[in-house]
């Protein structure tokens, strides 16, 4: 069975992170998983703006032709597909 201990810290010099858990045994065996609290860019070490969604999706020529030509087939009304709420739950199992 497993079971999670939630601890916060600070990334110390050459990444040495430390944590204390007074409620485990030594030579208990855990794993550990480390989740980042946001981006840092790397050259300032300022938190770095996340990317707008419209930004990512103009990123490219090939992103930009693929969303000019999606929306211009919803302006023109055509190789559109539609579903009532009830079909879509149908077609991906949402409600057993």
């Amino acid at each position: 069975m497993l079971s999670g201990i939630k601890r916060q810290g600070i990334v110390g010099k050459q990444g040495k992170i430390e944590i204390q858990t007074p409620e485990l045994a030594e030579g208990t065996v855990v794993e550990i998983i480390i989740l980042v609290e946001q981006d840092v860019d790397e050259t300032s070490k300022e938190p770095s703006a996340p990317q707008d969604a419209t930004e990512y999706l103009l990123s490219t020529e090939a992103n930009r032709h693929h969303l000019m030509r999606a929306i211009q087939q919803v302006e023109a009304n055509t190789d559109l597909v539609s579903f009532t709420p009830e079909e879509w739950d149908e077609e991906h199992h949402l409600h057993s």
